[in-house]
């Protein structure tokens, strides 16, 4: 059995759903704190989980970048993707279903 963290394509799959995970966390944390408890308890949880993910995120992507053979666009729509809550999940799909460069 292949592990997934034993490709590039597997390590940026892996990071892209925690991100988006933690990004939800963090806004269920949010919804509690300003409109339904208005306890800081689950920003307090998710948002130091989502910046370390987020972080992680980021550096996976500008590490693979070479091996998965990305431009310079592809690169900057995986960092532009960390923004939005859930884009991460949505470029990796994107980015895994189109073709691959030739080698050179």
């Amino acid at each position: 059995m292949v592990c997934m963290f034993s490709t590039a394509a597997g390590r940026f799959r892996a990071l892209a759903l925690a991100e988006a995970v933690s990004w939800a966390g963090l806004l269920v944390g949010m919804f509690f704190k300003y409109v339904v408890v208005h306890n800081e308890i689950g920003v307090k949880v998710f948002g130091p989980i989502h910046g370390v993910v987020f972080i992680g995120y980021v550096l996976v992507a500008l590490m693979v970048r070479e091996e998965l053979r990305w431009d310079r666009r592809t690169t900057f729509l995986a960092l532009l993707a960390s923004i939005p809550p859930l884009a991460t999940v949505i470029f990796e799909r994107w980015v895994s279903r189109r073709p691959q460069p030739a080698s050179d």
